[in-house]
């Protein structure tokens, strides 16, 4: 997910996309777990992506209360 992408989307698509990416990066913690993890890089990935959502909602919250 590029940071264009992300900052394209509303509000509510953005704690949406972020409780998906949440659930996928625990279901991963759980194949890699029990062996069935083929592609680690992911994890990665999805924790990047998590990273990136969480930075744009806290600059859409800082935006909101200065102005």
């Amino acid at each position: 997910m590029k940071p264009e992408d992300v900052r394209a989307l509303s509000d509510d698509q953005l704690q949406d996309e972020l409780l998906k990416l949440k659930k996928e990066h625990f279901n991963l913690r759980f194949q890699a777990a029990t062996g069935q993890l083929e592609n680690t890089a992911r994890f990665g990935h999805i924790r990047k992506d998590i990273a990136r959502l969480k930075t744009d909602i806290r600059r859409r919250a800082l935006q909101a209360q200065g102005s």
